[in-house]
């Protein structure tokens, strides 16, 4: 009897061992390749190795956009516009309850431990910089919400561009103009010192952005936000149709239906996958060693606040108000979280965690369709805590005291970054910026935290996703009762 359950368990969650097996494989197999020789791989060799999970990653990614709007217009279309109304309350009430928790527990573990000893001279620089000022980034985000044109927001999304202003040429030296230099032993003449020329790159004074010329941009990639909106305001328009709306409610059901069914397709290639994908970037990064011996204390800072909020925070909330311990649920999302720790995407992994929220947790397909995405797009708990991390680790390496009131402007303003923060790779970093602004530091200094945010990325992006399953299946037990007493009108076909 023991024997045929154990292989009932594990014909059942066979694909989930096999993704946890590919993970272990991809460091495996990365650091074994990365050994076998001294010189550092080239970018075509990492490509070669990357080709398997690059496409994985395709796949998964040609679903979002498809899931997104069919799952929110049929979910939301198929209740009245009261339930739909007190289900997104419910959701967003989660999300920002968490997203705080997160910021608040972020902000406390980084004053405590104290992790920016030193100088920021010390630290070796990676990547770009980003040039925005905190109001252009809330205007953006409220820009997205209403795109002009919803095909165009289907590949590209608006983005604000500071374009910094043109320094005239430096009049030419004349025989007059050396009438006060300074001659040298050698002969050579050299002009007294006068202010240096403003320069954008310039380290000695940050440049004041809101003097800079304001331009836009349509950035390639999909604009989420304007996305859920849209679908939101369809769904519950069609609803409001009643039988009027019904075809066409009908239509975008049979492409949800679609997209999940495609979905449990694409999922058995994520061992593989994301095999590859975790080998090729340990092929990429720089030396481990070094990143740890610079910024040990402040990934330390970061990981301990990740996984005290996923496995503390998160499950003590869904127990308070679920009265059920979390621990099953959490196991049923290991495939779930194991792809989004490979992806380092939320939206990427959208379609995956409502395959598994349905399937194996037993969420109303209602409830998981509406909630899901607005969840990938808004509640990204790793994110915020990440930057507050940051932003005061940043302040304490550069010896810039902060004031309970900076402390508060850092709390409020990585809660709104992070929701800005749509669930692409490392798109924190851009609303990084955002939190810099507020306490007066220079943008530049994003560069100081980026050497190894890959790996962060990952561990923030998987917590993201356990925080919106978690809401899920927390909005799921508070809305039982009233799904009840409506159709049900979207089912997923197995």
């Amino acid at each position: 009897m023991g024997r045929e359950k154990v292989v009932k368990a594990l014909k059942t969650n066979a694909l989930t061992i096999f993704t946890i097996l590919g993970v272990f494989g991809g460091v495996v197999l990365g650091i074994s390749l990365r050994a076998s020789r001294e010189e550092k791989w080239t970018p075509r060799e990492i490509m070669y190795v990357n080709f398997v999970g690059e496409l994985f990653l395709r796949m998964l990614k040609s679903l979002i956009l498809p899931l997104i709007v069919a799952s929110l217009i049929s979910a939301i279309g198929s209740l009245d516009l009261g339930l739909s109304g007190r289900i997104g309350a419910r959701a967003v009430t989660y999300y920002m309850t968490t997203t705080v928790c997160a910021v608040v527990l972020g902000i406390f573990l980084v004053l405590t431990i104290h992790p920016g000893t030193g100088d920021s001279e010390s630290i070796a620089r990676a990547g770009q910089s980003y040039n925005g000022t905190t109001v252009d980034t809330l205007m953006d985000l409220i820009r997205k919400m209403f795109p002009p044109n919803i095909v165009h927001a289907c590949i590209a999304h608006y983005r604000t561009v500071l374009k910094p202003p043109v320094i005239p040429p430096a009049p030419p030296i004349n025989e007059s103009s050396l009438a006060g230099a300074i001659v040298t032993e050698d002969g050579s003449a050299i002009e007294p010192t006068s202010p240096p020329a403003f320069s954008p790159k310039s380290s000695a004074a940050p440049p004041n952005l809101h003097d800079w010329e304001i331009s836009h941009e349509y950035a390639q990639g999909t604009n989420i936000m304007g996305l859920v909106v849209f679908s939101t305001v369809m769904g519950m328009t069609l609803g409001k149709m009643g039988h009027k709306g019904q075809p066409l409610l009908s239509f975008f059901t049979c492409v949800s239906q679609a997209m999940m069914i495609i979905t449990g397709w694409v999922i058995w290639f994520s061992p593989v996958g994301v095999m590859f994908l975790i080998a090729a970037k340990i092929l990429e990064m720089d030396s481990f060693g070094v990143i740890v011996g610079q910024l040990g204390m402040y990934y330390l800072t970061v990981m301990i606040g990740i996984f005290f909020h996923g496995f503390v925070v998160l499950p003590i909330i869904y127990v308070v108000f679920t009265r059920t311990l979390p621990f099953k649920f959490i196991g049923n999302m290991a495939q779930t979280l194991a792809t989004a720790f490979s992806t380092a995407s939320s939206s990427a992994t959208l379609p995956v965690a409502i395959a598994a929220l349905e399937e194996k947790n037993g969420v109303d397909p209602r409830v998981a369709r509406f909630v899901m995405p607005i969840g990938a797009t808004i509640n990204m708990d790793g994110t915020a805590l990440y930057e507050a991390v940051a932003a005061i680790f940043i302040s304490q390496v550069r010896n810039v005291p902060l004031s309970l009131g900076s402390i508060i402007a850092v709390s409020i303003t990585a809660t709104a970054a992070s929701i800005g923060a749509a669930g692409i790779p490392q798109a924190g970093l851009v609303t990084m910026v955002m939190v810099l602004d507020t306490v007066g530091l220079p943008a530049e200094d994003v560069t100081l935290i980026l050497a190894g945010d890959w790996l962060l990325d990952r561990f923030r992006t998987m917590i993201n996703v356990l925080g919106d399953s978690l809401g899920a299946g927390l909005v799921n037990h508070l809305s039982k009762r009233e799904l009840e007493h409506v159709p049900v009108t979207v089912e997923l076909e197995k």
